[in-house]
């Protein structure tokens, strides 16, 4: 409340300044406006979460009221196509108004909340998970080093297998071998693969955890 107090105190003394007699209107016409109109500024500026263009705010503001009151008078929600024919928009305006309107707010991420197994936490605790590929980086870089001990045709094979998702016969007829030759690199590939990946310099075995 002081600081309301505050900016139309500084709205009176602006309008003193700017006040003009020989206009012939009386100074509480002239007066209100002026703080009415800081005030809404101040709202305007200081009122949402997040800082948005005037016009944005504006128009954010419109098409709400405008969505609240053909909803009262359709008894239904009206769509982004009638809110635009109704206030002469084009749809991505429209669309563009209700996104704006979701940073009049915020919500702290601490905000406490319950899951459907009643269990407590916080907004924020619901928001992204573990990205699970970070395995799989460290996986491929120690595939990648243990390939090195294979020849390119073997390497070849497994490429197109596991990374091109190629069946074997495909691959049997991109190299020129037999579908069973195929199967006889793969396994091979993978045996050798096995068995340098569990072995660790200088000849320790790998734990789980770095397999």
């Amino acid at each position: 409340m002081e600081d309301l107090v505050q900016v139309a105190s500084l709205a009176l003394v602006k309008a003193i300044n700017r006040f003009e007699p020989r206009r012939g209107v009386t100074f509480q016409s002239f007066a209100v406006p002026t703080i009415v109109g800081e005030l809404k500024r101040y709202f305007r500026d200081t009122g949402w979460a997040v800082h948005v263009p005037r016009g944005a705010q504006e128009r954010a503001v419109k098409v709400e009221q405008t969505r609240r009151r053909m909803a009262a008078e359709c008894g239904r929600e009206p769509t982004f196509n009638d809110l635009a024919e109704y206030l002469e928009l084009s749809i991505e305006e429209v669309v563009e108004a209700v996104e704006v309107s979701s940073a009049h707010h915020a919500v702290s991420l601490e905000t406490p909340r319950e899951d459907g197994d009643e269990q407590a936490g916080t907004l924020g605790d619901s928001i992204g998970e573990v990205d699970e590929r970070y395995d799989l980086v460290d996986t491929g870089i120690c595939i990648e080093q243990a390939a090195k001990h294979l020849p390119e045709r073997d390497r070849l094979a497994l490429a197109l297998r596991f990374v091109g998702d190629r069946t074997q016969t495909d691959i049997a007829s991109e190299m020129g071998v037999s579908q069973m030759q195929v199967s006889r690199i793969l396994r091979g590939a993978l045996a050798t693969l096995a068995e340098v990946t569990s072995i660790d310099e200088p000849g320790a075995a790998r734990t789980d955890s770095q397999r």
